[in-house]
């Protein structure tokens, strides 16, 4: 079984097309591989250790370069997408026993005009009625 972080060819052409293309002629150095990049981040988020400690030898570029793309992709909506690509992936195969699935508050959005409660009626002690006026 491989590590958990490595992304293999069929999952690579479900998230290879979400992700956004670097225009050319972009000044800067020469841009790590996508895909060693994102197993890079799964390398991290997996194992837990800090970015900075990232090992330089498995080849998924810098610790630093792997965060940047995260917050990247993150703001162009990349995990979003696959999250979804993925699911509806899955949905389609007939791997997502709905039997099972629970909604939780981040996904399904909070009735908007629930009623609210009655407040509650304080237990503290009454001040004393001032006697020196």
């Amino acid at each position: 079984m491989a590590a958990p972080w490595i992304v293999d060819d069929q999952l690579w052409a479900v998230i290879e097309p979400l992700l956004p293309v670097k225009a050319p002629g972009t000044p800067g150095p020469a841009r790590m591989n996508d895909r060693l990049v994102l197993q890079g981040i799964l390398f991290v988020l997996i194992t837990g250790i800090g970015w900075e400690d990232l090992p330089p030898e498995l080849g998924f570029g810098s610790g630093m370069t792997c965060w940047r793309r995260l917050r990247d992709w993150q703001t162009a909506g990349v995990f979003e997408a696959m999250h979804t690509t993925i699911l509806a992936h899955c949905h389609r195969a007939g791997l997502v026993d709905f039997d099972r699935v629970i909604p939780d508050g981040s996904h399904v959005r909070a009735k908007k005009g629930a009623p609210t409660p009655a407040p509650a009626r304080s237990t503290a002690a009454k001040p004393e009625r001032n006697t020196t006026s």
